[in-house]
């Protein structure tokens, strides 16, 4: 009962913090932060007592019955994978809450409710084995993030909101329809008709239904990752939404497009998606150039580190299409580097804007000298973006180069291209920002004690990632080797493509 558990402590705790909020507008937040907290305690004492190597692919699976004449149950499990994006997920959860906490002032129980509500979609995506409970879980983390965005955002946050909403539920509609599709389908073959993740791994398709499924599902992962040319929504959600939906958006809801991938597409449809690979790389170098270029050209800075995101994200698509373990564990790595590299971004726009009222890098600069911690923090997060080695982006970005090596070399050429626009577009960050000309009319406060208990840890974990991944890659290696396969090793009608590379050690 631990996953349903963690999901109804975060859908209760929200409906707690809005009913409190009439009584005292302080009592929210602590709610919320009480509530993050015990779910990254218990996440983190299940990584404390996972074992790798005697656990197997799965450390964990329970299924109870929801709607048995549909076929439809409450079925979670947890693997490596899942267990590292729960970590991320109730990590950046508390770094949100903290940043909000003198950013709200209107209506913090509603706020602190859709927050909470947010986490606890995403949790439930990370962990669902159902895939009608898994479209679910999808739409709950779709709706509240459109409340954070329309009411605490910023001057355009209706029109931001909007777009965020009709391209998600767009494209979640078509992955629905394709879920149904394979429940039939698997209904007609077998008499079992059941939305059960374990069991339809294993039906048949023609090749023609393979690849209509696979780009049903396809649709609502790329536009959440997203992928050119369907990123066009996230730089307005990113440059309205308030400080913490930017930090969820960047560090959890891109990611559970990247998770998608891995856990559906990849077992699902094997032969559809090995066809579809050199488009699936071609696609995540066109993303990694054209959002460093589109960065470097941006003044608005959240705008400027959304399209940093475009880029990031280009090397998960790259990554995961390369089709080998070496290339996949590079893209596990980037989304929990990146999860905290640009969630640190963000909070550091955050925390500029709320000083200097203005996102235009334009009308800044010199405040190193005013705020030498908050400078040092920018240093190493920009340094992380552009993949310093010593960070954990470098380890991330490096592994699947040279996964991506062995499986198309042109397009790992060009992705490396990125690389170079990345410095670019990074230092200019620290050179308009915290470098240059004071500018005369700002004077900014450096970073007090509570935007410094968010910090440090951040700096913490990526310094930590970059001098030693190996926990992470030890905790999902079975999770990326096993997963072509179903839970009782059988191969799903074709050797697992996972394991075209060598195992990295």
């Amino acid at each position: 009962m631990t996953l349903i558990l963690l999901i109804m402590l975060l859908m209760g705790a929200g409906v707690v913090a809005w009913l409190a909020a009439q009584w005292n507008t302080a009592i929210p937040k602590w709610i919320a932060l009480m509530g993050v907290s015990v779910a990254f305690l218990v996440s983190l004492n299940l990584w404390l007592q996972s074992n790798p190597a005697a656990d197997g692919a799965w450390m964990i699976r329970s299924s109870w019955p929801w709607i048995p004449a549909f076929g439809i149950s409450f079925s979670v499990a947890l693997d490596g994978l899942s267990l590292l994006m729960l970590l991320l997920t109730f990590f950046l959860a508390i770094v949100s809450v903290l940043s909000s906490w003198s950013e709200i002032k209107y209506r913090s129980g509603f706020y602190y409710f859709n927050l909470l509500w947010v986490v606890a979609g995403i949790t439930g995506v990370f962990v669902t084995m159902d895939m009608f409970l898994f479209y679910f879980f999808w739409e709950v983390m779709l709706i509240p993030m459109y409340f954070l965005i329309g009411i605490w955002g910023h001057e355009n946050k209706r029109y931001a909101a909007f777009k965020f909403f009709i391209f998600t539920q767009a494209s979640g509609l078509l992955m629905l329809l394709a879920i149904v599709t394979l429940y039939l389908i698997h209904g007609s073959q077998t008499e079992n008709y059941t939305y059960n993740y374990f069991e339809l791994i294993g039906t048949e398709l023609s090749p023609r239904m393979s690849w209509l499924l696979m780009l049903g599902f396809l649709a609502a992962f790329v536009v959440k990752l997203p992928v050119v040319p369907f990123h066009t929504w996230l730089p307005d959600a990113h440059s309205q939404a308030p400080t913490a939906g930017s930090v969820i958006l960047a560090g959890l809801l891109l990611k559970t497009g990247a998770y998608g991938i891995i856990r559906f597409v990849l077992p699902l449809f094997p032969e559809s998606a090995r066809d579809f690979a050199p488009l699936g790389m071609m696609l995540g170098v066109a993303g990694i150039i054209y959002g460093a270029f589109l960065a470097f050209a941006q003044t608005d800075l959240k705008r400027l580190v959304a399209y940093t995101s475009v880029s990031h994200m280009g090397f998960v698509m790259l990554g995961v299409f390369a089709l080998n373990d070496l290339a996949m564990q590079g893209v596990v790595m980037q989304m929990i580097t990146h999860g905290l590299s640009t969630g640190a971004l963000f909070l550091l726009a955050g925390s500029l804007y709320e000083r200097t009222h203005t996102r235009d890098i334009g009308q800044m600069g010199g405040f190193w000298t005013q705020a030498p911690f908050m400078g040092t923090i920018g240093l190493i997060f920009v340094l992380a973006s552009l993949g310093l080695p010593g960070l954990g982006n470098f380890v991330a970005e490096f592994l699947t180069l040279i996964g991506a090596w062995d499986a198309n070399r042109p397009m790992t050429v060009i992705a490396t291209l990125g690389l170079v626009a990345a410095t670019a577009y990074s230092l200019r960050i620290m050179q308009r920002v915290f470098l240059g000309d004071r500018t005369p009319t700002q004077d900014v406060a450096d970073l007090n004690v509570r935007e410094k208990f968010i910090f440090i840890p951040m700096v913490v974990l990526i310094v930590s990632l970059g001098m030693y991944p190996k926990p992470v890659f030890d905790v999902v290696k079975k999770s990326i080797t096993d997963a072509a396969n179903r839970d009782d090793g059988v191969p799903v009608k074709s050797e697992p493509m996972l394991l075209k590379g060598g195992t990295h050690e």
